[in-house]
């Protein structure tokens, strides 16, 4: 089993800036594809961000494109999503995911999610 746990939300001005980190357990973490997503009350959750396993390729939303990086540390067990020119529609719990190749297709592609957590952006 595979565990997750991110850090880094907070409350932030609109226009500001957080970094979140996801840190895994996982043996071998540089074979996962590790995703971001997020969830804000009553809504659906929605892909934000994902990367290869040597972050060489890189997705993301078209909503946060420009905004948001996503990178990681495999020495560190690592993934990080960078948030910049946040807005209050960004407002939302914040999940990471893992995804191993050798596992079938889990919920939304992914077969490990962290607890998240919460990212609010104030106006």
């Amino acid at each position: 089993q595979v565990q997750l746990v991110e850090s880094g939300g907070g409350l932030v001005q609109a226009g500001g800036s957080l970094r979140l980190s996801c840190a895994a357990s996982g043996r071998t973490f540089s074979s996962y594809r590790m995703g971001w997503f997020r969830q804000a009350p009553g809504q659906e959750r929605e892909f934000v961000a994902a990367n290869s396993g040597s972050g060489g390729s890189t997705y993301y939303a078209d909503s946060v494109k420009g905004r948001f990086t996503i990178s990681r540390d495999n020495a560190k067990n690592t993934v990080y999503l960078q948030m910049n020119s946040l807005k209050p529609e960004d407002t939302a719990v914040y999940y990471c995911a893992a995804r191993d190749f050798a596992l079938g297709i889990g919920p939304l592609g992914y077969n490990y999610w962290g607890q998240g957590t919460q990212v609010t952006v104030s106006s």
